[in-house]
């Protein structure tokens, strides 16, 4: 079934495939899943799931305790409720420190000889931290923030490339009780200035720039057009990652080797309230300006480790290494499930089919990587290349593969499954999102596996599939949603409870609604099919059209704006935007070609629109809500539904004779 054509009112679900995986002894034994499930009396996962949604308290409490979580005061309360599902308070009372629990209580274990980190850069040059080594430069990072006046509760951007210092940088901002706020690399300056504001950033981490298919790319310049947006920033600290030349503001600008190797290597850890906020990541969703979720010491770590633990079943001796940004969900709960296990984590900063399409078999192989995280979009484009790249690579160490960002076709799913994991190593597939600090549903190491599936909700997750009426339905398609809160769900919007509220909670009572079509089929499987609401995902990127518009908007020519996300054969989806001309404006490739470069100036490379089409009009109802549904379905040149809504259905058509023609 195709990701993108499917809706809540489709009677069946036919599933891709059968079995193709199950657990053997090597798997299964000694997985956390097994220890957890031994050591609190449960004979099945089924039990262990329905225990974990129907006594959240014991089971978080469970976690907390299974993950050695140190509190310097204990909480009275795993959770409070009062205030209904949509705000628990979670560790009522405790005082503690993520970072005392990923690095400072390991200082005293042979675990601080382990590595932590293993990094490699486009250009070749490799470095790796031992947990030791770790604490050390993120104690001189905390050292040099505060010296520089920085603390608890302030909000401190990061704007790097994946270097080892992206990670030093998290932990320090985390170590003394900061806000860190993580943005995407290759972001321009307009949705990195948003973001800064919004938090009201008191300070930035950011590069000279870095390597992409051997050239570089500046940063800092980036950096700076967006701070002339953001009174707030009083430091800039600047990794010289290129050697290019950068501009430089006195007083404000401080480059890291300056700032940092001279700080003294021990450092105190904020005591924080367990609620305290430790991070804010931004989303966007279908309207207004992004989201900032709002993660705590005692959430989204927390439920990243869990996820790690139960899903992918990170042991101490495992290296993994999940392809990803700082700027998405997946860097920081790649730093902190890794840590919080003991793991090793790898970084690689570069173009992963760069100088050869094998540049990730090679990392894998030279790094002793054991779990190997990827998104489909990846993966289609690699196979395009045959086994052979595959082939030149001793992967015989790694173990098992995970999978998020979008939804599978199945034949790169089976291509990735047979040439890279010999028909042998499960995919994991893991599904959730920002708001969510990791999965929803996800596979486990002692459940069959189908192509493209999961092998249903992560344990302590309460998903189910609903029809239109909120109510559960096996067999079709349908709304996922969550009917019980869990330890990683997002605090709330930073600085707006109503919209959190009418973004997961107002369609259904005491519902989470995710946004994604999902179905279950007889066997238990579950499928995640595509967005249910306008979110647009480029390549694993979640992209909301309002704040695509609203850069189109901006533009003299451009009156109104609408974008779509529409298939694409690599990145799942590309970006289609639809555009009035102002009178006066005459529409043109020129003008085409121009507002492609606005976004892309404005939102980033990865985010430029596939295409621009001029429209008269677009369609809209009585109160002037765009129809996004009814603009991509005409494009498409699919049913457009019902549009007794419209005030302008005669529009459906000069939209569909538009799609027809730029597909010619």
């Amino acid at each position: 079934m195709s990701a993108y054509d499917v809706s809540p009112t489709t009677e069946s679900f036919r599933p891709p495939g059968d079995f193709v995986w199950y657990p053997t002894p090597a798997y299964t034994e000694g997985s956390h899943l097994q220890q957890f499930m031994r050591a609190h009396g449960f004979a099945t996962l089924e039990a262990l799931h329905r225990q974990s949604v129907t006594d959240i308290a014991w089971f978080w409490d469970a976690v907390l305790r299974y993950l050695d979580i140190r509190f310097y005061e204990p909480y009275s309360r795993v959770v409070d409720l009062s205030r209904g599902k949509p705000w628990p308070q979670w560790c009522v009372g405790g005082v503690m420190n993520i970072v005392h629990n990923g690095l400072d209580k390991w200082m005293e274990t042979p675990q601080r000889e382990r590595i932590a980190l293993r990094w490699e850069g486009e250009e070749g040059t490799t470095r790796s931290l031992t947990y030791a080594e770790l604490y050390e430069e993120v104690n001189r990072t905390a050292n040099a923030l505060r010296r520089l006046g920085l603390g608890k509760g302030d909000a401190i951007g990061l704007f790097m490339p994946m270097t080892p210092e992206i990670a030093i940088a998290l932990l320090a901002i985390a170590k003394i009780g900061g806000i860190i706020l993580p943005l995407f690399s290759g972001y321009g300056a307009g949705a990195v200035a948003t973001r800064l504001a919004d938090a009201e950033a008191k300070a930035l981490f950011t590069a000279d720039g870095a390597f992409r298919r051997g050239r570089a790319v500046a940063m800092k310049p980036i950096a700076d057009e967006a701070l002339t947006q953001v009174p707030t920033v009083e430091h800039v600290i600047v990794l010289r990652r290129t050697g290019q030349e950068v501009p430089w503001t006195p007083g404000r600008d401080h480059w890291w080797h300056e700032l940092i190797p001279g700080q003294a290597p021990v450092a105190a850890t904020e005591r924080t309230a367990a609620e305290d906020v430790v991070m804010i990541i931004y989303t966007s969703g279908t309207t207004g300006r992004p989201k900032g979720a709002v993660h705590t010491h005692c959430g989204f770590p927390i439920k990243a480790a869990q996820d790690m633990a139960m899903g992918l079943d990170l042991r101490r001796e495992d290296t993994l290494y999940w392809m990803t940004d700082m700027g998405w969900m997946m860097g920081p709960w790649e730093v902190f499930g890794t840590l919080l296990l003991g793991g090793t984590m790898v970084f690689y900063d570069g173009a992963p089919d760069y100088p050869d399409v094998d540049r990730l078999w090679q990392i894998v192989a030279r790094h002793g990587v054991t779990i190997l995280g990827v998104s489909p979009t990846l993966i289609r484009s690699l196979m395009a290349h045959g086994e052979e790249p595959v082939r030149r690579h001793d992967l015989s160490r790694l173990r098992m593969f995970g999978s998020t960002g979008e939804p599978w076709n199945p034949d790169p799913w089976l291509w990735f499954f047979q040439t890279v994991g010999g028909g042998q190593r499960p995919i994991i597939n893991y599904s959730g999102g920002t708001e969510v600090s990791g999965g929803i549903v996800m596979g486990n190491v002692l459940t069959p596996l189908k192509p493209t599936a999961f092998s249903g909700p992560v344990v302590g997750m309460a998903a189910d599939v609903v029809d239109e009426e909120g109510r559960s339905v096996r067999g079709q398609v349908g709304e996922l949603v969550v009917r019980e809160p869990w330890i990683g769900m997002t605090r709330g919007f930073w600085r707006d409870p109503d919209r959190y509220l009418e973004t997961y909670w107002s369609r259904f009572p005491d519902m989470w609604v995710h946004g994604d079509f999902a179905a279950v089929d007889a066997d238990g499987q579950w499928y995640i099919l595509g967005r249910s609401d306008d979110t647009i995902k480029i390549a694993g990127k979640r992209v909301g059209p309002a704040e695509v518009e609203s850069v189109l908007v901006h533009h003299p020519a451009v009156l109104e704006a609408g974008a779509i996300g529409v298939p694409h054969p690599v990145k799942g989806s590309a970006l289609v935007c639809f555009v009035v001309p102002r009178p006066g404006f005459e529409a043109s490739a020129a003008l085409a070609a121009e507002l492609q470069k606005q976004v892309e100036t404005e939102m980033g490379k990865a985010l430029r629109p596939e295409r621009i089409l001029f429209v008269p009009d677009l369609p809209k109802t009585r109160n002037a809500k765009v129809m996004r549904r009814v603009l991509r379905a005409a494009y498409l040149d699919q049913p457009a539904g019902d549009l007794s809504a419209l005030v302008n259905p005669e529009i459906v058509d000069v939209i569909r004779a538009r799609g027809r023609s730029a597909g010619e």
